[in-house]
């Protein structure tokens, strides 16, 4: 008797009694089980055929309360049942829709069973042998997600020799053909033809997912494992998403392992040749060799569910989220405590304060990287141009400034946040990489940092020890926030929708106030063009600060969490920001006015040769503080932009931007030059007195050079006549930023003066003229008349330095502005300046002085 004669006897098939029995039960479930008095799941059957969906989604919470046991079941053999599961849904879909049993193709729809909430979850490094065929969930990061294509469930092949067609031949994890043709008469094992339309085929997707960073052990690598997506579930992950995944382990064979050419051989059909023998050997296998039939560990998803909703942790970047949709996931009591923190007149105070409770301090600090949180409102133009609204910050400091703590907080607080060091990165690391996949050989994009940060916060420590060539690397990503890679037959553009937050140290370990802030940091200017914000932490030395540091951390390592009271909760904090981030607002007409002023200055200021701009203000810089007054007003829970924002944000970025520490300038050297160049002028007049004749000009400049050579009482007279040799005065020292203000304030005065002037022989204001006017502009910030003559001192001695060191204002006589030489003057003047009468001096700005210099 022929066992593949349909027509000849066969033994009965042996009926799965558990089986069938958990068919009934899970179809009794469905139609009985209830929450909160309605029909859960025939309301989720009514609307999966609204949408027109196949997969309806089972709490596995919901099984349990209603059966125990059926749970118990589903639980410990769920591979074995499912296809019962499946039968049971059908019967349960048909019932309520009887005209939703044909596709589009008139073929019988199947209908899929989608588990989450599984009370077993594993961590990827616990799954073995134990849990095959069991329902688990298991959690991790993707890293790597293939393309979405069809894969072949149940075929239906035609035999090439007698054109039998065999139907439901089932796929188990690869293309298997039938063994034997059906028909006596054939006996066909080689050639078939797979028949489309007959077939039953489903979207299919593999993805990779790797065990999170909490969960590997010290010492360890982080383990991964291939995810298969079917039916609905695909795409419902992307690269970076942390996920829950609901399903089943299963074992299947490596097949490429099997068909590679680079497999192994584990043993030779060829031996030494000898004489009389075949030189062939065993034949049938030579040219694949005998190979290792390995096997590989797969999982089976069943579904899919974001890790942030799995851990209770409210993801703060939730782009699509609205503000009516936030407002319904909240709870009364939240929806009170989100009102109260609006209306709080001081809850930008709070809200930063809030921000790393257990760092002492660094409160602008704070204050940035909370409006980071908040972010500016993405924007596009018509064309297509795509505005960031991300906000960049970076942090500059000497070491134990707490720099890695606020990036360590911030990978805490945002689910979406990836946190890797400069110096252990490389530029494929940072983007994104290009590798071969193992079993289909093709070839596919594998996301790196700023990808898995996607509508995240990229974190990167030691910022300045990157490669300049791996910086190069991420220029497009933090402005164009995009990813472009033209590598292996591969061109894409990929999305990095993500802030930045750096830390970098400075180049010799400690900053430098003498250098620029590029001159104290490894970057390169288009880098720190892209960083909206910049933070200088010094570490100097105060005993109060210090004293409150120290009693800060004995306490934190002492009381732990009960030494730090901030005034809102992390999760508090995190539906605030959640909230305010739905919310667009709109730049008014007293807004735009002062962004357009204080942009000007920030220009004026860095153009000025005076100023040290720790960078050139750019568009970028204008761009930064739109965005900055964005996030000010959605922290403000404000639709417009008000001019305080504006004021706020540009407070912020002078702070990171035009405040680069400086030496202060010491004007005392100044004071000592002009009272001897005071003495010289009295002994070359006295010297022309006495001779009564005109000197060469060469013996003027000698005498002026050398008045150690002069006799001792001529010496005195001069001290005692021209009062050239005052008392010994306090030391004049000014900071940086008061020199540059002085200065910039005289430049601009002077050249007012000068377009203002209508005359053609204009010559100028005199010191005397510049002091007043400098004096009556300060005039509110002068009470006493002591700090009126010390101001007047200071404004003097700088004019002297602009003059004689920096060469920025020319310093001109009378007799030379009115264009005359000493050969034309009359006997009368040439007599006054014998006679040693004081020619008035006019102070005028240097020809060659401009705003490039």
């Amino acid at each position: 008797m022929d066992v593949l004669d349909p027509s000849a006897a066969v033994a009965p098939a042996v009926a799965d009694e558990l089986s069938a029995q958990v068919k009934d039960e899970f179809y009794r479930f469905l139609q009985e089980y209830r929450e909160e008095g309605t029909e859960t799941y025939k309301d989720a059957a009514r609307l999966m055929k609204q949408n027109e969906f196949t997969t309806i989604y089972v709490d596995f919470e919901h099984v349990v309360d209603f059966n125990d046991y059926l749970g118990g079941i589903i639980k410990e053999q769920y591979y074995r049942v499912l296809p019962f599961l499946r039968e049971a849904l059908r019967s349960f879909v048909l019932e309520l829709h009887p005209d939703y049993s044909k596709d589009d193709k008139d073929q019988d729809r199947e209908f899929h069973v989608a588990f989450f909430n599984a009370d077993t979850q594993l961590r990827i490094r616990d799954l073995n042998t134990a849990t095959i065929g069991t329902l688990v969930s298991i959690k991790g990061t993707v890293v790597r997600t293939s393309a979405v294509h069809p894969e072949l469930l149940v075929g239906s092949f035609q035999c090439d020799v007698c054109k039998t067609i065999m139907r439901d031949i089932e796929q188990q994890f690869k293309y298997t053909e039938p063994m034997i043709c059906r028909n006596p008469a054939c006996d066909n094992r080689m050639t078939w033809k797979l028949v489309l339309d007959q077939s039953k085929f489903v979207d299919f997707q593999k993805i990779r997912v790797q065990e999170s960073s909490e969960e590997i052990p010290s010492g360890s690598m982080p383990r991964s494992i291939d995810i298969v997506l079917r039916h609905e579930v695909v795409e419902m992950a992307k690269a970076g998403d942390g996920a829950v995944i609901t399903g089943t382990l299963l074992v299947v064979p490596d097949v490429s392992q099997l068909s590679g050419s680079g497999g192994r051989v584990a043993m030779s059909t060829r031996g030494p040749q000898r004489e009389g023998y075949s030189q062939e050997g065993v034949t049938g296998l030579k040219t694949l060799g005998v190979r290792d039939l390995t096997y590989k560990m797969i999982f089976l998803a069943s579904a899919i569910a974001p890790m942030d909703k799995k851990a209770g942790v409210v993801n703060v970047r939730d782009e699509e989220a609205t503000a009516e949709s936030v407002v319904e996931e909240l709870t009364e009591q939240e929806r009170l405590e989100l009102i109260d923190m609006k209306d709080d007149p001081r809850i930008y105070e709070k809200l930063a304060s809030s921000i790393a409770p257990t760092v002492f301090g660094h409160d602008e600090i704070k204050r940035g990287i909370l409006l980071m949180l908040f972010g500016g409102v993405h924007k596009g133009t018509a064309d297509g141009i795509k505005l960031r609204g991300d906000i960049n910050v970076c942090l500059v400091g000497d070491p134990s400034t707490s720099k890695s703590q606020f990036l360590k907080y911030v990978v805490g607080f945002v689910p979406r946040a990836v946190y890797t060091s400069g110096k252990a990165s490389s530029a494929a690391g940072l983007t994104a990489a290009v590798v071969r996949d193992e079993d289909s050989n093709e070839f596919f994009v594998e996301a790196g940092a700023l990808m898995l940060a996607d509508n995240g916060i990229c974190c990167i420590d030691e910022f300045d020890k990157m490669d300049q060539r791996d910086q190069v690397a991420i220029h497009e990503a933090m402005e164009q926030q995009t990813i472009s890679i033209t590598k292996a037959g591969i061109q894409a553009t990929l999305k990095a929708r993500t802030s930045v937050l750096a830390a970098a140290n400075p180049v010799n370990g400690r900053y430098d106030r003498g250098k620029s802030l590029r001159a104290n940091v490894n970057m390169t200017g288009p880098i720190m063009s892209r960083f909206d914000l910049f933070f200088v932490i010094i570490d100097e030395c105060n005993e109060v600060s210090d004293y409150n540091i120290a009693r800060h951390i004995t306490n934190v390592h002492r009381f732990q969490d009960a030494a730090v009271t901030p005034p809102y909760t992390t999760q508090q904090l995190q539906r605030y920001i959640k909230f305010a981030r739905t919310l667009t607002p709109k730049i008014t007409d007293a807004a735009k006015a002062v962004m357009v002023q204080e942009y000007r200055k920030l220009r004026q200021s860095d153009a000025s040769s005076l100023s040290k701009s720790s960078y050139r203000i750019t568009v970028r810089q204008l761009e930064s503080m739109i965005r900055l007054s964005e996030a000010l007003a959605r922290l403000h829970c404000d639709d417009e932009i008000k001019p305080e924002y504006v004021i706020e944000a540009c407070r912020l970025l002078r702070k990171s931007i035009v405040q680069v520490q400086s030496e202060d300038i010491d004007l005392q050297e100044a004071e000592q030059d002009d009272a001897l160049n005071a003495a010289m002028d009295a002994v070359m007049e006295e010297a022309d007195g006495s001779t009564g004749a005109a000197q060469p000009e060469h013996d003027a400049t000698s005498a002026a050079s050398t008045p150690q050579k002069l006799p001792q009482d001529e010496s005195d007279d001069v001290a005692v006549e021209g009062d050239a040799q005052p008392t010994p005065k306090k030391h004049v020292s000014i900071s940086y930023d008061k020199y540059t203000s002085i200065a910039t304030m005289i430049i601009h005065h002077l050249r007012q003066l000068e377009d203002s002037s209508e005359e053609a022989d204009f010559v100028g204001g005199t010191t005397d003229d510049v002091v007043n006017w400098y004096l009556e502009t300060q005039e509110e910030n002068l009470e006493t008349e002591e700090q009126v003559a010390e101001e007047a001192r200071i404004v003097r001695l700088v004019l002297y330095r602009m003059v004689h060191v920096d060469n920025v204002i020319l310093e001109l006589e009378d007799a030379t502005l009115g264009g005359e030489s000493d050969e034309d003057d009359d006997g009368d003047s040439m007599m006054a300046r014998k006679s040693g009468e004081e020619k008035k001096k006019y102070l005028v700005v240097h020809p060659n002085y401009s705003q490039s210099n």
